[in-house]
């Protein structure tokens, strides 16, 4: 059965974490954020989200997690 549209929250995926897996997953996250360093930290995390762009093989599914990954955050305000 095919859906038109699938939410962010129901994604298939080839397997979950628990939540052990999950703060391992920040951990490493953070280490590697702060590694970067302020000035490199945002091409940090573009490199990583295309490359798990690429690794998840579906652009579709990558908007939706752009889209719930946006949820909840606070509008930038310029000065």
């Amino acid at each position: 059965m095919s859906q038109a549209h699938t939410s962010p929250d129901t994604l298939e995926s080839p397997g979950t974490l628990d939540i052990a897996a999950l703060e391992a997953v920040y951990d490493q996250l953070a280490t590697a954020i702060d590694a970067a360093g302020p000035q490199q930290s945002e091409l940090f995390l573009v490199k990583l989200a295309l490359l798990a762009a690429e690794r998840l093989g579906s652009a579709q599914q990558f908007s939706e997690l752009v889209q719930a990954a946006q949820r909840d955050l606070q509008p930038r305000v310029n000065s």
